[in-house]
């Protein structure tokens, strides 16, 4: 595959990924867990940090413009307002963060790479519930929209890792 096509085959593969991952949910209210961090942190993992936030922001935009790519099918202006605007700003930052740390090699070794991506997903989180806040308050916050999620943030760390590792060199992005 010619390098120019590359790119914006993987950027839009990924957002594919990341709309997927949306729809795998346990229902939760007011903020569905999903494998959207997955998607994510794996896509700044394999493709760099720009890439990878590309394919974020590109999957955003979709959403943005109404196509019902987000966790429950959602699309739209509202997603963006409502109570999981947090956790949808902070995906770029995340998917930039992973690219970063692959290329700083800290997802070569087990312990540092699992840290820095439940690190990732404490971003995540925490951008997340501080938005929440704002709406239901920061213990309420904290209750419905970061605690049930660490130990899913736990295990998609090591599941983003996993993939990372399995991930063809040749397809990386820097």
């Amino acid at each position: 595959m010619s390098p120019s096509l590359r790119t914006p085959l993987l950027v839009l593969a990924f957002a594919a990924l990341t709309a997927v991952g949306a729809q795998i949910d346990v229902p939760m209210r007011p903020v569905p867990m999903t494998m959207q961090s997955f998607a994510v942190l794996l896509s700044g993992a394999v493709l760099g940090s720009v890439r990878g936030a590309a394919a974020v922001l590109f999957y955003l935009g979709l959403a943005l413009l109404g196509l019902p790519v987000l966790a429950e099918g959602a699309g739209g202006a509202e997603p963006f307002l409502g109570p999981t605007a947090g956790y949808l700003f902070a995906f770029p930052l995340a998917a930039a963060g992973a690219g970063l740390a692959a290329r700083r090699g800290v997802l070569s070794h087990w312990g540092g790479g699992a840290a820095a991506l439940f690190g990732l997903h404490l971003l995540l989180l925490g951008v997340g519930g501080a938005w929440l806040a704002l709406e239901i308050g920061a213990a309420d916050a904290w209750t419905v929209g970061v605690e049930p999620f660490l130990v899913g943030a736990a295990v998609k760390s090591l599941l983003v890792l996993a993939a990372w590792r399995l991930w063809p060199s040749w397809l990386r992005g820097g």
